[in-house]
């Protein structure tokens, strides 16, 4: 079974949030917002797609920094964890969609088996945090500067390399 966690200030990342529910038929009550959410609501899935915005120079979506904590406190063995994130690219290319890499970084520890990372096409930033040797370690979304159309289309793309993973 496979929960959405996600931090969102201005309801970019809740909106990718539920677009990535309904391409995977994952249902409402198993998305949930880390600021409203017990971290123990982690622990009935066998799958975590994890979501935040990048805020300021490279930084988690403020309702992050408490759950991120305590979920590295959880025993995540063997639960697969697919990252992603909302950034603006033109705005902030160093730093770009960098909490997808904050998160990736925080677990990488903790025994779970990433999903969803992709060789970046069509994005011009490489050089920011969610880069893992040569490779996006999740989802990066810029609606600031991407056409929704755009925007849908890498959702559909991810989503069908998720759907991959966790078969």
């Amino acid at each position: 079974m496979t929960g959405i966690f996600f931090g969102s200030t201005t309801g970019t990342t809740e909106s990718v949030a539920n677009q990535i529910a309904q391409e995977l038929g994952i249902s409402s009550t198993d998305i949930h917002n880390v600021s409203e959410t017990p971290v123990e609501a982690t622990d009935k899935y066998d799958c975590l797609l994890l979501g935040s915005s990048t805020w300021g120079c490279g930084e988690l979506q403020d309702d992050w920094y408490d759950f991120i904590k305590s979920l590295k406190s959880q025993n995540l063995n063997g639960k697969k964890v697919g990252i992603f994130g909302c950034g603006d690219g033109e705005s902030y290319p160093d730093t770009f969609c960098d909490a997808v890499g904050l998160i990736y970084d925080e677990l990488s520890e903790n025994g779970c088996n990433f999903i969803g990372s992709f060789e970046p096409k069509d994005y011009t930033i490489t050089d920011s945090l969610i880069c893992k040797n040569g490779k996006f370690v999740g989802l990066a979304i810029d609606d600031c500067n991407e056409s929704s159309q755009k925007v849908s289309e890498r959702i559909h793309e991810w989503c069908n390399l998720i759907k991959k993973e966790i078969e």
